[in-house]
């Protein structure tokens, strides 16, 4: 089998099943049936979303896997969020600021004079 060819080119609503077909027993139904929103995620976000289940949605362990900053992690995840209907949360400028700290990126007192702004 192949996955849905999603997205499609040109359309910009969620495609509408109509037809279910259960390969052991032979049964076909007929209706109208609505994706859920994971159904049409496109690869990328489908791909990076069993990544964040395998690792118990422990980002920092996303980070480690795919080998990218906390920041592209988090702007992947906020993607993922958007793709399924939800608004990600504002960033929190001092835990950004934080995060760096911890990573190595800035020195300590490159943090304390962000973090009094």
């Amino acid at each position: 089998m192949r996955p849905l060819p999603l997205p499609f080119p040109d359309e910009n609503e969620a495609p509408h099943v109509t037809e279910l077909r259960f390969a052991g027993s032979g049964v076909t139904v007929r209706g109208a049936f609505e994706l859920n929103e994971f159904a049409t995620l496109t690869p990328d976000n489908l791909e990076f979303l069993r990544l964040y289940i395998r690792v118990r949605g422990n980002l920092k362990e996303v980070e480690r896997v795919l080998g990218v900053s906390y920041p592209t992690v988090r702007a992947r995840f906020d993607t993922l969020l958007r793709a399924i209907g939800y608004e990600p949360e504002l960033a929190d400028p001092q835990a950004e600021i934080l995060s760096s700290l911890e990573r190595g990126e800035i020195t300590p007192d490159e943090a304390a004079r962000k973090l009094r702004r």
